[in-house]
């Protein structure tokens, strides 16, 4: 109640872009129920970056899938921009998906036989842009990322870090309020890391992207206005 009174105070732009509020999830595991979260609160500002931290196996993908609709919780709510998003029907559920959260993650998903312009295009044209529109964002964002010269090679010809490129393209082609990233440097070379850390973070400040990393490398982290781990299945702030 105490927090419902807290939001009902708020103006807009001081509401969290993401709340989570009593998120539970276990996994039964041989006959044993293993519980990765529980009676989680949690709150994603406009704008912040967020870096989820911690031991492998401790449920932070698991947690990253539940804000990004991937999976669903036990049981409990997440508002995003006000609305219960768990309360939606599957269908509903996939449009919100497609224009509201994008996805980068350590395998980069892109479609091999299509270029890079096509796959970054995929997102707009699901959503029903018209083709030409689709192509000029996907043309200007892959500018972005610094890929003005590979627009139509095929994903398969390029390096593992213009791939990496392509796909954050292809998270950022409609805009979305919020990036959800898993591990996204974790099979580049050290020089291909520094260079999507660095478009990372200036995408964040240049679009007030709110972004959410699961990651091990430290350097990435380091980056990020938040840290927060697992701890006994709970969320905890550690810096």
């Amino acid at each position: 109640m105490a927090d419902d009174q807290q939001d009902a105070n708020m103006d807009d732009t001081q509401k969290p872009l993401v709340s989570v509020r009593h998120i539970s999830k276990s996994f039964d595991s041989s006959g044993v129920r293993i519980e990765i979260l529980k009676d989680v609160d949690f709150d994603i500002r406009k704008g912040e970056s967020i870096a989820i931290v911690g031991a492998s196996g401790i449920g932070k993908s698991t947690f990253l899938h539940i804000l990004g609709t991937l999976e669903k919780p036990d049981n409990g709510s997440m508002m995003f921009s006000g609305q219960n998003i768990l309360d939606m029907d599957p269908v509903q559920l996939a449009a919100f998906r497609n224009t509201s959260i994008g996805f980068v993650f350590q395998f980069h998903h892109l479609l091999p036989e299509f270029s890079a312009i096509e796959n970054t295009m995929m997102p707009a044209l699901i959503k029903g842009d018209p083709m030409a529109h689709a192509r000029r964002d996907a043309e200007q964002i892959l500018v972005r990322v610094g890929l003005q010269d590979r627009l139509t090679h095929r994903v398969s010809l390029l390096s593992g870090g213009e791939q990496q490129r392509v796909a954050l393209a292809r998270a950022l082609v409609l805009k979305p309020a919020l990036i959800l990233a898993d591990e996204p440097t974790g099979n580049l070379d050290e020089a291909n890391s520094e260079t999507v850390h660095g478009l990372l973070m200036e995408l964040n400040q240049e679009f007030h992207m709110t972004m959410v990393v699961v990651t091990h490398n430290r350097d990435l982290a380091g980056l990020m206005s938040r840290h927060v781990t697992l701890q006994h299945a709970r969320l905890m702030e550690t810096r």
